[in-house]
């Protein structure tokens, strides 16, 4: 049997490789000699920049710059040449700005930035860079890219016209004009892609401080402060750019930052895997699988809007083949998952027990619910094994 995994990261608990090997550690327990395809799979999220530049042999960068909650940390970007002797500079949100660097008694949308971000930008432009890959995901921010901007010259205004330090979303109500005079020239001589989760929007009832808000610590008060002031944000960039990004696809990413990198550096916005599967090749692996697994550490109603399981699920089925999905948990409305490709799922929990506590063990949980799902397959294995033999008789 050919067991092919493709397993996404647990946020803030283990990256996709350390999933992939806990995940081979739970196949091998019942056979060590096992046919296993292990592809660790990103979606612009944690492991991004890491992952591109080992495949395209670049240099990784390590930088200090301003992280989400305000204060100095430590970052990294990518860069390598292609074989035309193009550079390009590949950049991760969440190295900078993502959830994990925001510590939990500090998770509120409303007050962290985007500000790393554009720092790592005017970085890769210092390197006169051809092009630049941002990927977007896992974002511990709500800013609309608002600080991004600003580390990159917009300068932004109150009622009486003078200039605002926004520090995060919340401000964004408060402005009242724009200063994009003094914003890096250099942006306007590098092409910039980035591949971010296309069902986001910025404004509405599917706006990203209404799906994503919570999860990042807002209240229903902050979210209906946050989604106002993206609506505020949004009529100040078509006024000044002639661009509604209220409503387009990809706005909402990273807490609005597609917006701002649309808005503001010219960026062109990309479904998140017709970017990545340019570089990480998996449908011809997956077509030649007896079983697929992946992992994810939350399955829930959201899967399906671009998820690594989904993504997974969707080719896998093109071809008739089994996909099983391990997960740190099991949320809500999770059961729409067996109508998008997904044929099981089961939660590598094993008794009650603290966040803190399952994210210890969560490596040789997810070995323990691989293994787990190896024997159920070989039971089924067996049953069909005996029908086949009863049949014959």
């Amino acid at each position: 049997m050919k067991i092919v995994m493709i397993p996404s990261g647990f946020k803030e608990c283990l990256d996709a490789e350390e999933v992939a090997i806990a995940m081979q550690e739970g196949v091998c327990r019942l056979n060590p000699l096992a046919d296993i395809a292990v592809i660790p799979m990103i979606d612009g999220g944690e492991g991004f920049a890491k992952t591109i530049i080992n495949i395209k042999k670049g240099t990784l960068i390590h930088k200090k710059v301003i992280g989400p909650v305000g204060k100095v940390v430590k970052s990294h970007f990518g860069v390598f040449t292609d074989e035309c002797g193009k550079k390009t500079a590949v950049i991760e949100m969440a190295a900078v700005a993502g959830l994990k660097l925001v510590p939990r008694n500090q998770r509120n949308p409303l007050w962290t930035t985007t500000y790393g971000v554009g720092q790592l930008i005017s970085a890769a432009l210092d390197l006169e860079v051809d092009n630049i890959l941002i990927g977007c995901g896992d974002s511990g921010t709500s800013d609309g890219g608002a600080g991004m901007a600003q580390a990159l010259g917009l300068r932004f205004l109150d009622k009486n016209g003078a200039e605002m330090v926004v520090r995060g979303g919340g401000d964004l109500g408060q402005v009242a004009d724009m200063d994009l005079s003094h914003l890096d020239e250099r942006l306007r001589k590098v092409n910039i892609d980035v591949a971010c989760n296309w069902h986001n929007v910025l404004c509405g009832e599917k706006g990203v401080a209404r799906i994503f808000g919570p999860q990042k610590g807002a209240t229903e008060e902050e979210v209906e402060q946050l989604s106002s002031a993206f609506d505020t944000y949004a009529a100040l960039i078509q006024e000044h750019l002639e661009l509604d990004v209220r409503q387009s696809p990809g706005s909402g990413a990273s807490g609005g930052l597609g917006a701002g990198l649309v808005a503001f550096t010219g960026a062109k916005l990309h479904p998140r895997y017709d970017v990545i599967m340019k570089y990480i090749q998996i449908e011809e692996t997956i077509e030649q699988a007896d079983v697929v697994l992946t992992a994810e550490g939350c399955l829930d109603f959201q899967t399906p809007n671009g998820k690594i399981p989904a993504e997974v699920a969707r080719i896998a089925k093109k071809h008739g083949i089994p996909v099983i999905a391990i997960t740190g948990t099991i949320g809500k409305d999770a059961h729409v998952n067996y109508d998008n490709g997904i044929d099981a799922f089961m939660s590598i929990i094993q008794k009650p027990t603290s966040l803190e506590k399952a994210m210890i063990k969560a490596s040789a949980w997810i070995a323990d619910s691989v293994e787990a799902s190896m024997r159920y397959i070989r039971i089924g294995y067996q049953i069909a094994q005996r029908e086949q033999h009863q049949g014959g008789i």
